[in-house]
């Protein structure tokens, strides 16, 4: 209401009542609590109150004239404009201005505060404006307050914001106020669809819950809040769910609450998740009592039984409760506590342990052989420890027994490797007699032909019988791996022509067609001429033995790229689909029927197959089927760069007036025929031979004789054959005598026996007379006899 002092008070009380009323009027405006500023109508101040003085930081006198908005200096509450015109025109103008807020005093030395404030004018008795009057206070602890009101609500919204679950305000009718973001994502709203509105119209009615609305109604009406509500219900947007509802009025301890905070956990998943675990229980339950393995869980702090299963109840003999509370020893695990205790500290610290044979004594004393496993796992944030118990006893059995026929059959195979290597030996020993009358015949000249003929069969026949006994003799060194190879470099060329020749008598006699495609220059290898020799002997009198009279043979040699490749094709009998898997397998023939029986033991092409992987190479077989042939194929990496060798030099021949002299050769064999047959040969050659049949004869007629050479089997009556070679070494006049080891026994450990024994050479029998003079020769000189 405007203030008007003077000109009312002076018409009806005079001047001095004016001056009184005045006074009065100033103690008034001076006592009040807020600040009070006065200003004539030209806008200077004529009166501040104590609190406007405080305020303004202005005292009377030095304000008195002074413009309002010099005194009275009022900023935005940002502090960027000034605002106090309004209350400048309010004062001169008679406007009458409420309070106003969000306005800082600037106070003369610069201090802000924020303010509310008031302006009305001041009129006389006429009406006019005589001056305005601006009433403001301190709100500062007000705006304090204010803000952190704000802020608190900005906090609570904040954290509502960033609930994970669902989160609703409801007021008294169950209006929904607000709801944070998870509510809009988890049940597909918005926000402009949900705010205002009541809960059970969201969503067409998705959320119109009998069961919900009568919660909430329990929630306004009682005092208690209500916790972890289960309610299931089939949304039509999301799909059933399954919700765990937390609920209370807000204020709580308000008795007419207006809001109510509403909490909604979508449980589906691990409600899914418990109903698997329940399922995961049963079946795990069925499993335990099911098993037919002994389950024992025990505490994994004290070591003590918390459950067993009915198998392990029937394998000791004890009732359930037997084993509750005591530990596995006490139940015949383990030897004592001691040792029950050492295993128990190793389970804990690694967290596994595992016995393949452990002793169990059951109730009644037997003993059964187990196997024990045991881990440590968590249940419900607690250590177990389970143990599987089974009963191997039937599995121990049949170990054991598989133990002794392994044993059993390890010693049938070394029986077996020793009765093929004493039948070799024992078969050996008549080819060598043999042979040699065969050449002893061919040396006495004068046959007719039936003789002649009849020798060529022998002659044929017994080669082909040593070559069964060397097959015989592979066997055990391709199972064993004792083929070792003498690796030199070497022409592929000469290896072919030598293996032709020596299986040209097999191939003649079956009249095959034999055509061979050499390169016109050199393929290098880094081989084993012998043993690459045995593998193309052995692919030709393969495709012999399996050709047809009259059939056609073609062995094919050259270099592609970096291999060489050798193919040895044929016109035979070729191989069925079914065996071209097998065809290098151990033991493996083609056809044992008794029309096409063509000899062999099945060796030869696995051997072929071993010895190309010894040389880093391949070998393949193709055939278009039965009757249609067959071909091999080896394949060998060549040296791509050779080092040049030079010619070799043959040394001169020896004049043809100096004669080759004859030596004294001593031949000892327990065969007697082999021992004579020989001797016989070495005489026509005019070698001065004697013969021994026995160890300790053959020491005798040495030491009587003194030979040049001594041809000594190994396997001798009384001493065999090393013993009389170290002892003719020890004699002084032997010393240096040429020891030849003819023997049966030709694995590479026989050779290296013969070598420590003090052999200089060694042969296999059946004993090739050609090679016995080769290294006669090496022996003879032009010098004179020894005397």
């Amino acid at each position: 209401m405007p203030i008007d002092p003077d000109r009312a008070t002076a018409a009806a009380l005079g001047e001095e009542e004016l001056h009184e009323q005045r006074e009065w009027v100033r103690v008034t405006l001076s006592s009040i609590g807020d600040a009070v500023i006065t200003t004539d109508a030209a806008g200077g101040v004529t009166f501040l109150n104590p609190v406007a003085q405080a305020l303004t930081g202005w005292a009377p006198e030095a304000a008195e004239g002074v413009p309002l908005e010099d005194v009275f200096k009022v900023v935005d509450e940002e502090g960027r404009r000034t605002v106090n015109s309004p209350s400048v025109r309010a004062s001169r103008e008679g406007m009458i201005v409420g309070m106003s807020n969000h306005t800082l005093l600037v106070a003369r030395d610069g201090t802000r505060r924020p303010i509310d404030k008031s302006v009305a004018p001041i009129r006389d008795a006429a009406g006019a404006v005589a001056g305005g009057v601006v009433v403001f206070r301190d709100v500062t602890e007000r705006s304090r307050q204010e803000k952190e009101a704000r802020d608190a609500l900005d906090y609570a919204e904040e954290i509502i914001a960033t609930l994970r679950e669902p989160f609703v305000v409801l007021d008294g009718g169950l209006r929904v106020k607000t709801a944070n973001a998870a509510f809009y994502q988890t049940f597909h709203v918005t926000k402009d669809e949900t705010e205002g509105r009541a809960l059970c119209e969201l969503g067409d009615g998705q959320w119109d819950i009998p069961r919900l609305r009568a919660l909430l109604g329990e929630v306004l009406a009682a005092c208690h809040p209500v916790l972890d509500y289960e309610v299931e219900h089939d949304f039509p947007t999301i799909g059933p769910r399954s919700m765990l509802l937390n609920a209370r009025r807000f204020p709580p301890e308000s008795e007419n609450p207006e809001l109510i905070l509403l909490a909604i956990e979508d449980a589906t998943d691990r409600k899914r998740a418990e109903d698997g675990l329940q399922a995961s229980e049963l079946r795990y339950r069925r499993l335990f009592q099911t098993a037919k393995d002994g389950i024992l869980i025990l505490d994994a702090d004290t070591g003590e039984i918390t459950d067993a299963n009915p198998y392990m109840c029937g394998l000791l003999g004890y009732e359930h409760n037997d084993f509750l509370g005591k530990e596995l020893w006490e139940i015949g695990l383990f030897g004592d506590k001691r040792e029950n205790q050492a295993a128990y500290r190793d389970l804990r610290g690694k967290g596994y342990t595992r016995y393949e044979h452990l002793p169990l004594k059951t109730k009644s004393g037997r003993e059964v052989d187990v196997e024990f496993v045991s881990n440590v796992y968590q249940v419900d944030r607690h250590q177990t420890v389970q143990c599987n118990i089974r009963d191997i006893s039937d599995r121990i059995r049949l170990e054991r027994q598989a133990q002794e026929q392994a044993k059993s059959l390890a010693d049938l195979h070394r029986r077996k490797d020793e009765f093929l290597a004493m039948l070799s030996h024992e078969l050996r020993n008549p080819l060598s007699p043999i042979l040699n009358a065969v050449h002893l015949l061919r040396l006495q000249g004068g046959e007719n032909l039936i003789q002649q003929e009849a020798r060529s069969v022998i002659e044929r026949q017994v080669g082909q019988l040593s070559r069964l006994v060397n097959d015989l003799m592979e066997v055990s060194r391709i199972t064993t791996g004792r083929v070792r190879l003498e690796r030199n470099r070497l022409d592929a060329r000469s290896v072919i022509e030598r293996a032709v020749e020596s299986a040209r008598p097999l191939i003649d006699r079956r009249r095959h067609d034999l055509s061979v495609s050499l390169p016109p220059q050199p393929i290098w290898l880094h081989a084993d001429s012998t043993r690459l020799e045995q593998v193309v002997v052995n692919l030709l009198n393969n495709a012999a033995k399996y050709t047809d009279e009259g059939g056609r043979i073609g062995v094919t040699l050259q270099q592609e790229g970096d291999e060489m490749v050798l193919r040895v094709r044929d016109t035979g009998l070729g191989i069925a689909p079914e065996l071209l898997l097998h065809v290098f397998d151990l033991f493996t023939q083609a056809d044992r029927s008794l029309d096409r029986s063509q000899g062999g033991l099945g060796i030869g092409l696995s051997l072929v197959q071993h010895l190309v992987g010894m040389h880093r190479g391949t070998v393949e077989v193709q055939s278009a089927g039965l009757g249609q042939g067959s071909e091999f194929t080896v394949r060998l990496p060549v040296l791509l760069s050779p080092a040049v060798q030079a010619p070799a030099i043959r040394a001169p021949a020896a004049p043809a007036e100096q004669t080759m002299r004859g030596l004294r050769i001593l031949v000892v064999d327990d065969n007697e025929d082999s021992a004579e047959m020989l001797a016989r040969l070495l005489n026509r050659s005019g070698h001065d031979v004697r013969t021994a049949y026995t160890g300790p004869a053959a020491l005798d007629v040495a030491a009587a004789q003194f030979p040049d050479v001594v041809l000594l089997d190994i396997g001798l009556p009384g001493i065999n054959g090393y013993e009389v070679a170290r002892r003719l070494r020890l004699l002084p006049r032997l010393n240096d005598v040429r020891i030849i080891a003819m023997t049966g026994y030709g694995q590479d450990a026989d050779r290296q026996l013969a070598r420590e024994a003090g052999f200089d050479s060694h042969l296999t029998k059946p004993i090739d007379y050609q090679k016995v003079v080769e290294l006669l020769t090496e022996e003879q000189t032009p010098s004179s006899p020894k005397p």
